[in-house]
């Protein structure tokens, strides 16, 4: 069973991603990405879904910080939101270190089919 670790400052969408994933997957919360980051040092994670507004952490210093320490983790960054627009932060967050992203509000086909994707590249670092 893989881990995921799921980090976006909204309680409600961690826990339908949570629910969507759960009955393949070991789904770990964090509120934000200084969570995020202890809680995958903690225990490692095979891919780390990340919102990119955040507060304390945003997810583009969190996927920077992920991709330096930990160079083969799988990370699908998620935005729908902000002052910019949300495709260009998305595409920010891919040339910055994150493998794939989704657009908020996505389908429970769409974040399947991009965690499966993902998953089946092969095994990341656990810790």
């Amino acid at each position: 069973m893989s881990r995921i670790l799921v980090i976006d400052d909204d309680a409600a969408l961690r826990t339908i991603v949570r629910k969507m994933l759960e009955a393949d997957h070991e789904v770990v919360e964090a509120a934000n990405g200084n969570e995020g980051l202890t809680l995958f040092r903690q225990g490692g994670a095979d891919l780390v879904i990340s919102d990119l507004i955040m507060p304390d952490r945003d997810g583009i210093e969190t996927i920077q910080e992920l991709r330096e320490g930990w160079p083969g983790v799988k990370i699908l960054a998620m935005s729908g939101g902000g002052s910019i627009d949300p495709r260009e932060r998305l595409i920010d967050a891919e040339l910055l270190g994150a493998d794939a992203s989704l657009l908020k509000p996505f389908t429970m086909a769409s974040l399947r089919v991009a965690v499966a994707e993902l998953l089946a590249r092969g095994s990341g670092p656990r810790i």
